[in-house]
């Protein structure tokens, strides 16, 4: 995949950039910034309106974003949503307790562990207190 014609049907290289932007919390304008002077917010809008991108630039993307090239490339949101799709539906054991998590532990004790863990700080804080109201009674 050396040029931009050889782009695969269905996949939007500038929808790739927008979504990995995005993702990253990336503003326009942060992007054109890290591309050069050259580089504007409205440019990076254009940008992200290509179905197909110079290899240079998506080099240059791929580079400030932190993703690989081959990912704004070739990543397709329909591939992508079949590959969740096929493994939430799967009746595999391991996928079920990612989505059905039971913790081993009663959250009542953690409210009351919390509570006492709390209650010993407000004491320290006291005492805190009476020793510093103990040494100003002293300087009189």
């Amino acid at each position: 995949m050396s040029t931009t014609t050889e782009t695969p049907k269905n996949i939007h290289q500038g929808r790739n950039v927008k979504r990995f932007r995005e993702m990253l919390g990336l503003k326009q304008e942060a992007l054109a910034a890290e591309l050069g002077e050259e580089w504007n917010q409205k440019r990076v809008s254009l940008l992200e309106q290509k179905a197909t991108i110079e290899d240079s630039i998506i080099d240059q993307v791929a580079k400030i974003l932190g993703v690989p090239s081959e990912a704004i490339k070739n990543f397709n949101e329909e591939s992508a949503l079949n590959i969740i799709s096929n493994t939430f539906n799967s009746n595999d054991t391991s996928t079920l307790n990612a989505i059905n998590y039971y913790p081993n532990f009663n959250p009542m004790d953690k409210v009351i562990e919390l509570f006492e863990e709390n209650k010993k700080l407000y004491e320290q804080l006291l005492q805190s207190e009476r020793e510093k109201v103990e040494l100003l009674k002293g300087k009189r």
